[in-house]
């Protein structure tokens, strides 16, 4: 069997602290259980950090880890912008993007790989399993709902779990996540949108599942005001190619 290049592509916004001592070892881990046979690269992109993400931290990570890539850039654009600076970098067969604190189990992450190689999928898309919503704080399960049953009414996404992270690409799916623009929070469903209007490219939903004691970000109302517009805006190209559909 020949040798599979993954690139595992990390965001990193003010980490918390003692990030840098268990990322190499999650890493480790994750090469072991994926196998000789496949050569795994991180790449982690700092956007725009003003804290935590020193040369200490960086310096440690490329004498631990055999295949790994830094990018770094002022000020903080968001998480989207962070994700295309690195797989845009990215040189691998495969994608897979995730959060720094790896907050999926390693069956999902598999889960996520699997669909990938086995050739059934060109974007292996997360989507959270009934359990996830008994873990994240009330605002965020009801901002996750609002969005799905947006979603489901307005676009008519056949997956509704858009933001879920963790996702994975071959080349083709590379090349349409290159084509979003969102920054912040919707560029996971702008991905989705995207990949669902391009009729020759496979997308499969594959379901994961949340390591037990992860800690949820509260949702910021500043930033959910913003991305409403982002919302409205994928939703007016929605529109739009619908009609062009019907011409």
């Amino acid at each position: 069997m020949s040798t599979i290049r993954l690139d595992i592509i990390l965001p990193c916004y003010n980490p918390p602290s003692g990030w840098a001592a268990v990322l190499p070892q999650t890493v480790q881990h994750l090469e072991k259980v994926l196998g000789p046979d496949v050569e795994v690269c991180l790449i982690l992109v700092d956007d725009g950090s003003k804290r935590g993400v020193g040369s200490l931290e960086i310096e440690g990570l490329h004498h631990q880890l055999t295949r790994f890539r830094y990018f770094s850039y002022h000020p903080n654009h968001g998480k989207g912008h962070a994700l295309r600076a690195g797989v845009e970098a990215s040189k691998g067969d495969f994608q897979i993007y995730t959060d720094i604190d790896f907050p999926y189990t390693d069956a999902s992450f598999l889960a996520i790989f699997d669909t990938l190689v086995s050739g059934k999928a060109d974007i292996a898309a997360g989507i959270r399993d009934a359990e996830y919503y008994t873990h994240v704080p009330a605002a965020r399960r009801f901002i996750s709902k609002v969005l799905r049953w947006m979603l489901k009414t307005f676009l008519r996404i056949k997956i509704q779990d858009t933001q879920c992270g963790l996702k994975g690409f071959n080349a083709k799916g590379k090349q349409l996540f290159l084509q979003t623009r969102i920054d912040r929070f919707l560029f996971d469903l702008e991905f989705i949108f995207l990949a669902s209007s391009t009729p020759d490219l496979k997308i499969v939903p594959v379901e994961v599942e949340l390591k037990p004691g992860v800690v949820f970000s509260k949702a910021r109302i500043g930033i959910l005001l913003r991305e409403s517009l982002n919302f409205a805006s994928i939703f007016w190209r929605g529109i739009r190619l619908r009609f062009q559909s019907r011409d």
